[in-house]
């Protein structure tokens, strides 16, 4: 004889219906707790108290990756990785060009902001194209365009002693379209 249908509903919603994930907990829930009985009446309480430990750890790493504790990264590790450095950082980038535009920006060019626009452009073709500018520069140069590329080629020494504004300009809006 069948269960009214209304009875069916409660008892499937307390016990989870095979394949879901209640009855999944519930199903994993008493393996455990009958595993951890058996170890304890064939071993005793230290067998007992590893088998604990163990279960809590797979718990713990299940319920990490069921609350999506792989999606932290998203799959952006590598691309990262393929900087070789730090990520770059915006802070007192006014400070670096008004100094590169400076009179004395002959030494400011090559140590400061010429590193800084390679590590710009590095992290922007990791990110966008997945391109390692140290590693594959031809690929790196066709992306940056020709004529801008000496400007900031890590393999090349730079066409000239300063930077000029309009060269600086347009690498910044290389650098935002690409």
């Amino acid at each position: 004889m069948k269960a009214p249908t209304r009875i069916r509903a409660v008892v499937d919603s307390a016990s989870g219906t095979p394949g879901s994930v209640r009855h999944s907990l519930v199903f994993l829930g008493t393996a455990a707790v009958a595993a951890e009985v058996l170890l304890a009446l064939a071993d005793g309480a230290a067998a007992a108290a590893g088998g604990l430990a163990l279960i809590t750890a797979v718990a713990l790493a299940l319920g990490r990756y069921a609350a999506g504790g792989g999606a932290e990264d998203s799959g952006y590790r590598r691309p990262v990785r393929l900087l070789a450095s730090r990520a770059p950082a915006l802070g007192g980038w006014r400070h670096v060009v008004s100094k590169t535009l400076a009179d004395d920006g002959e030494t400011h060019f090559p140590t400061v902001m010429r590193p800084q626009l390679q590590r710009l452009f590095a992290a922007r073709l990791a990110e966008r194209h997945g391109v390692a500018m140290y590693r594959n520069p031809q690929r790196s140069q066709a992306l940056v365009g020709p004529e801008l590329w000496p400007w900031i080629d890590p393999q090349a020494a730079a066409p000239g002693p300063t930077l000029p504004e309009p060269v600086l300009r347009l690498l910044l809006d290389r650098l935002e379209t690409l």
